[in-house]
């Protein structure tokens, strides 16, 4: 009899073990709201309207800014979800320097496995910006670079070893994708260097 209700109190607990591990489990992380504001004023600062008249000075001291918040919050482990990861990987891929670049590739790895599919065109531009600052060809084929102000962004050099099959898993176009974007980016550069003709007639009136 004693054995019995010994059995019961036993199962008993450990039902409600199972059922408390299992509400811990369910209960989702909160995504880091100051990591998602920095997210958006660092894309904020690059909207493509205006970027002529951007004040690029003023935006480098702004990404300084975040750059150092961000990895203060990595320091003491802030991040928790994939988005987290991600955010952090974004602010810091627009960083100065090669090991920023490494370790928004590093971050990136973390979200995509915590399931940030948008971690993973980030995986590649970030290892691609790396390599580019180290003197290396890139592997993927994100970055597209211009020497001079008056010449067109062009399609920085590409390690032909890597497959498509890779940059199709991470979101990334094709290597011909990607050469005909740099034909589509010289033809619009161009076209924003063409005389607005409207412009000159009426100024011939």
């Amino acid at each position: 009899m004693r054995l019995r209700k010994l059995l019961s109190l036993l199962a008993a607990c450990g039902s409600l073990a199972v059922v408390s591990a299992t509400s811990l489990a369910a209960t989702p992380s909160k995504d880091n709201s100051e990591l998602h504001r920095l997210f958006d004023e660092d894309q904020a600062d690059r909207d493509p309207t205006n970027m002529k008249d951007r004040d690029w000075e003023a935006v480098n001291i702004r990404d300084d800014a975040r750059e150092r918040r961000v990895k203060e919050m990595i320091a003491d482990g802030s991040l928790v979800t994939g988005p987290d990861f991600y955010y952090a990987a974004m602010v810091l891929q627009h960083a100065p320097r090669p090991d920023d670049y490494l370790l928004a590739h590093d971050l990136c790895v973390v979200a995509i496995a915590k399931g940030e599919e948008r971690a993973k065109w980030l995986a590649a531009a970030s290892i691609d910006r790396f390599l580019i600052n180290i003197g290396r060809p890139q592997r993927f084929g994100t970055q597209f670079q211009s020497q001079r102000s008056f010449q067109p962004p062009r399609l920085v050099e590409v390690d032909p070893s890597v497959p498509d099959q890779l940059r199709r898993e991470l979101n990334v176009p094709t290597l011909k994708e990607a050469q005909a974007q740099e034909q589509e980016m010289a033809k619009a550069f161009e076209a924003s260097r063409r005389p607005n003709k409207s412009l000159e007639r009426t100024r011939e009136k």
